[in-house]
């Protein structure tokens, strides 16, 4: 474990991402004390630093005040009001130690459609370049029900897969992820280190509290579906100490997630992380087996035995067996009621049962990402 964790100290970009309870006090405004020292910390560091912050809604609940927030109206509401402040505070921080933070406001269109998640990965690599910290959020203010990241750990995924960071770090009000919560459990014993392929979500628990959606649950998945494209995760305490700089010294402060060695290019990145599914479509053991091969095969309608959802071609699915076990994702040629037609059929009968010439391939393998790709 020390020349995993040792190895983080080669780290150049960083993305951190601070939860409500770290960067709020529990009954009023911001942590000025940790905005301080966090600022502090990004100016003396010399790795690239983005940072993925809750906080908005929080501050506009309490500025209103809103007595809940358990609508996504009010939760707009709240952030609308929220979330100028929460920038306000971030930019005046790193302006005392000689920064300059820049703010970004996404929704799960921006990362789903793939010219807009190329432009913004354009825009955050230009502002690293010119050492500036970007500030992330949720555009909770234009998300609708349905369509919204639901919480900032998902987001900060999405956000690892566009910036394509050495090390993603998750600043929580834990320790790290325990065997049980700590919180309950007295006999909670944290867990250092979680390797590939290792189930870490046994030791998840779910809710994130009255002042956020997260919790150590959507972390974990989170941290997995990072180190599964090949990005080291760590999720710690953020009120400790120089708590940035202590990681990046190779410290065991938290729960390190060891990266898969086998790392995705970046369109096979997108699909794996910016994207929802919009169904799925159950396969037999025989196209299972072909798509999990090492030299892997394309999906062909003939291997399919039931569609799940309405999607268009184009969308993305997840790929299951038939005891619901998702094992693949990919980018559909078909919409979900045309594989429906062709399900079961070979593909030179495509054309007859469509009435139309279409792709031999229900989903590429170009377009497809496998579990643990």
């Amino acid at each position: 474990m020390m020349n995993e964790r040792s190895e983080l100290s080669k780290a150049r970009r960083v993305v951190v991402k601070i939860g409500t309870r770290v960067v709020a006090e529990p009954e009023g405004g911001l942590n000025h004390h940790f905005l301080d020292q966090f600022a502090r910390q990004i100016a003396e560091l010399e790795q690239q630093i983005v940072v993925v912050t809750s906080g908005a809604v929080h501050l506009g609940r309490r500025a209103l005040p809103l007595r809940r927030v358990d609508s996504v109206s009010r939760r707009q509401a709240a952030a609308a009001v929220g979330q100028p402040e929460l920038m306000r505070h971030y930019i005046e921080a790193l302006a005392k130690y000689g920064r300059i933070g820049a703010q970004i406001l996404l929704t799960t269109e921006d990362m789903s459609d793939r010219s807009r998640y190329v432009r913004i990965s354009n825009t955050v690599h230009a502002l690293l370049e010119e050492g500036v910290v970007p500030i992330i959020n949720e555009n909770d203010t234009v998300s609708v029900e349905g369509v919204t990241f639901g919480e900032n750990d998902k987001l900060a995924g999405m956000v690892a897969a566009i910036v394509r960071p050495d090390l993603l770090i998750f600043l929580s009000d834990q320790a790290g992820l325990f065997t049980a919560d700590p919180r309950d459990d007295p006999e909670a014993q944290l867990v250092p280190v979680v390797q590939p392929g290792e189930d870490a979500m046994q030791y998840a628990t779910t809710g994130g509290g009255d002042e956020s959606l997260g919790g150590m649950y959507k972390k974990v998945l989170a941290a997995r579906g990072a180190a599964g494209v090949g990005i080291p995760v760590v999720i710690a305490d953020g009120r400790e100490q120089d708590v940035l700089q202590r990681i990046l010294d190779g410290e065991e402060l938290g729960t390190l997630f060891v990266p898969s060695e086998r790392a995705m290019r970046a369109r096979k990145q997108w699909i794996a992380t910016a994207i929802e599914p919009a169904g799925e479509i159950v396969v037999d053991d025989g196209a299972r087996r072909a798509l999990t091969d090492k030299d892997g095969s394309s999906l062909l309608p003939v291997g399919i035995v039931a569609v799940e959802g309405r999607f268009e071609a184009g969308d993305l699915v997840r790929i299951v067996t038939e005891d619901g076990q998702e094992f693949a994702r990919g980018l559909v040629n078909y919409s979900g009621e045309e594989v429906k037609q062709i399900q079961g059929a070979h593909t030179r009968q495509i054309s007859k049962i469509l009435g139309h010439v279409g792709d031999e391939e229900v989903i590429h393998r170009d377009n497809m990402v496998l579990s643990g790709d």
